[in-house]
């Protein structure tokens, strides 16, 4: 039985595409919709844990990550 896990996806778009990014894993995956850049990009997170070394993921995963807004003055 596979487990599940939560992790984070912050998609945003970049002329035609959408790039979708996984903080906790530095993993990022692409599409022409917000949906298909955070399919690819969930399919890329399940291959990484399918293939890399329980090292690999261990050095790599950030268990806590933290999304937040920014107030910046400019010019």
């Amino acid at each position: 039985m596979k487990q599940k896990k939560q992790l984070t996806a912050i998609i945003e778009r970049e002329d035609d595409w959408y790039v979708a990014l996984c903080p906790e894993l530095d993993i990022a995956s692409l599409g022409k919709t917000i949906e298909e850049a955070r399919d690819n990009l969930a399919e890329a997170v399940e291959l990484f844990f399918e293939v890399a070394p329980s090292s690999e993921i261990d050095e790599r995963l950030h268990t806590e990550v933290f999304v937040t807004r920014l107030e910046v003055s400019i010019g």
